[in-house]
Parts: C-alpha cells; structure tokens; sequence
C-alpha cells in the first residue's frame, strides 16, 4: 500500500447510483451495461416523492435486494435498496432468504446484496425530484432504484472486470477526505464508492487504507490511498463508465479525466 497525499483531480466517473452486488454474486454498482430509471409503480408497490438534495453519507450503511429476471440468457435487475429509509438492521437482514424472496416476486433469482457502505460524502440525482416504488422485503422498506441490464451472470460475478454503466448523478468526496485507489497497467484509476462486509463482516473502514496487502490484484495492478486537498467531484455523463469489484466485494469506479 502507498499513502499519496496529493491535490484532487476534476473527474467523470462512470457510475450507478445504485450500488453493488456481492462478489460471489454479480458485480458492482449493478455490473450493468445500462441502467434505466424505473419509477413506475406496480399494483403492489407504493410511491414515494424523494428530492435530490445532497446529504453526508459517508460510512452511512445500506442493503440491497435485487430481483432477477433471464432472458436468452441474459440478466435484467431490479434493484431495491434501503437507503435512506433504513440501515439495514442485522437481525431484520439474517431473516432474509433469496430463494423465497424470489417466489414471492415471481421472479427466477433473488440475490442478497450488503450490508455495504458508503465512501462518497454526498450523492446527487441529477433531475430533480423523483418518484420511487417502495416495498417491505421481509421487514425492511426499501426503495426501487433502477432496473439494470446485467447480462451474462458468469460475467459479472469475476472480481476486476470492468462494466460498462449508464445513469446521471454527481458524487462528492470532501475535502479530507481519503480515497481508496485501483491503478492498472494501462494507467487507468478506479475509485472505491463503497465496502462491503458481505465476504468478510469483519471489515472496517479503517482498515482500508492497508487493505491492498488483503487483495489477489491482477498482475501490475496496485492499489493506493490518499486524503483530498480539494473536493473530487465524481459525475455520470453523457459516455458509459465502468465499474468493478474486487475480490472482497468493494465497489470501484473508473475516474477518467475532464
């Protein structure tokens, strides 16, 4: 591990704001290869108005459940999450089981996603106010964030696989801050948006600054940290990013210069 201490650099980064899925599972920020906003209520959903106002959530926690329909073989998503309605409560998460999540949604596979955790101090819906489903799942609220492309499963389960995402939103790290970094060969930056305790529930925050010496990195990869002179802006544009996770289930975003 290097600690950098270095100004911020002005970023797009390729993101979802909806977050990521296990490693053993799918991969992060909904591995998607697009992403659509899908705010229409089903009969047994309701509708809830949220503002896109930025609020500090940093080491904020959160769960999700994704509800998995196949078609040729390909994977669409629903993804449900508990932010900001809760935060996930241990006891209320273990009562959770996939399989009959998925029977009660008539869908093939339900996949089970947290507890994660935020790194970005704030987050912000570009659009303004929008009406999201809400739903109990096993006790917990939830609301429906996005409907995802996956596409191939096998894919999107492999740790450091770069996919490609679409969605609008801006992604603040104040100043202070630290950041945790992947940098390949190529000279690509990926950025940590969240920590998983999904593989190891035993992770904390402060063990990420020396968590590159814990990671199976692909060969010439490094993995570095470094605290913010200046606020890093993190955007979703116009182009698709990319996404990946690695091998503990941290989600990553690529940072590619303005």
């Amino acid at each position: 591990m290097t600690e950098r201490r270095l100004p911020t650099r002005r970023a797009l980064l390729g993101l979802s704001a909806c977050l990521a899925f296990g490693a053993s599972s799918l991969l992060a920020a909904c591995g998607s290869s697009g992403s659509t906003e899908d705010s229409a209520a089903k009969p047994d959903e309701s509708t809830t108005s949220t503002t896109a106002a930025p609020r500090h959530i940093r080491g904020d926690r959160y769960c999700e459940v994704l509800l998995i329909t196949m078609n040729a073989g390909l994977a669409t998503g629903e993804v449900w999450n508990t932010y900001p309605l809760n935060d996930c409560p241990q006891a209320t998460w273990d009562t959770l089981d996939a399989k009959a999540l998925a029977a009660e949604n008539n869908v093939p596979i339900a996949k089970l996603n947290g507890p994660r955790y935020w790194l970005m101090s704030s987050v912000e819906k570009v659009g303004g106010v929008t009406d999201l489903p809400k739903k109990d799942f096993g006790g917990l609220e939830m609301y429906r964030q996005a409907t995802v492309e996956i596409g191939s499963l096998i894919e999107a389960a492999k740790p450091y696989f770069p996919h490609s995402v679409n969605r609008t939103a801006v992604f603040t790290y104040d100043t202070g801050a630290r950041v945790y970094e992947l940098h390949t060969p190529e000279g690509l930056t990926y950025v940590m948006q969240t920590y998983s305790v999904q593989i190891d529930p035993t992770l904390t925050e402060a063990q990420l600054t020396d968590l590159g010496s814990r990671l199976t990195l692909p060969e010439g990869w490094t993995y570095t940290s470094q605290i913010l002179d200046a606020p890093l802006k993190v955007l979703s544009g116009t182009t698709p990013g990319h996404v990946l996770q690695d091998d503990l289930g941290n989600s990553y975003s690529e940072l590619v210069a303005n």
